[in-house]
């Protein structure tokens, strides 16, 4: 039994949080976001304070489901989702141009990632990205996607790791 829809989400200020039919719409400073909501858990908002009500007892885990995506997309209406990217290497560097993102990492030719809408790539320094918009999974994606271009390698450490990220360094074969 899922204790987290029991837990209810108050509104901030600022937050308007709209249910028509079974389409969830959430609106903040930072845009707005959409989700559509399963048949069996519905929504109920008492000045500012969001419940979630499961059809039954067994779509409990449901409704713990859509209040933890609720609760992240208030979140991301209000303050943004941030994630850091490091470059480890000699050379390899990262820079905008326009809406663009150009990687050096090693190749005989430069990456160029396409920024999608609705997500912002900024490069504060050439070995640091971070990757902001409002949607909590799509900048967990394109975060993801650009890593995905040199992954950190085991021997010397060289790639793109996420902040913080701990890579476990493998030895060196020896003769």
């Amino acid at each position: 039994m899922s204790r987290v829809a029991k837990k209810p989400i108050n509104l901030p200020k600022g937050v308007e949080v709209s249910v028509a039919a079974s389409n969830l719409s959430v609106k903040g400073s930072k845009g707005t976001l959409h989700l559509t909501m399963p048949a069996n858990v519905e929504i109920k908002n008492d000045n500012g304070i969001i419940t979630m009500v499961p059809a039954t007892d067994d779509d409990m885990g449901m409704a713990g489901t859509v209040r933890a995506i609720l609760a992240n997309m208030i979140i991301g209406v209000t303050d943004g989702f941030t994630r850091k990217l490091e470059l480890v290497g000699v050379g390899y560097r990262a820079s905008m141009t326009g809406n663009d993102l150009n990687l050096s990492l090693g190749y005989s030719h430069p990456v160029v990632f396409a920024c999608p809408e609705g997500i912002t790539i900024t490069t504060p320094s050439q070995t640091e990205i971070l990757v902001t918009g409002a949607d909590k999974q799509r900048v967990g994606e394109v975060a993801a996607k650009i890593r995905a271009y040199r992954k950190p390698e085991p021997y010397k450490g060289k790639g793109i790791r996420y902040s913080g990220e701990k890579i476990i360094m493998k030895e060196a074969k020896k003769a």
